[in-house]
């Protein structure tokens, strides 16, 4: 697994990832952790899959689903 979103209320620890932000869900304010493996870092990347997880989480309010604790980003 290169990057994952873990929502930061589930109180899952993210040992072997580099912190590369914090995104707020507009529809219900959940705050996931953006984490990128070590040996992968890089912060253009990040940018691009915290555009993604934003489309992500609307579509899920849209669904009436509720949150993943973990999501695991695209590369």
């Amino acid at each position: 697994m290169q990057a994952v979103a873990i929502k930061k209320s589930s109180g899952e620890k993210t040992i072997g990832f580099q912190d590369m932000g914090t995104l707020r869900c507009d529809g219900c304010g959940e705050e996931f952790f953006i984490g990128h493996n070590q040996k992968s870092v890089d912060k253009s990347v990040a940018e691009k899959q915290a555009k993604w997880l934003e489309k992500v989480l609307a579509e899920e309010h849209e669904r009436d689903k509720t949150h993943s604790d973990r999501i695991e980003l695209p590369d």
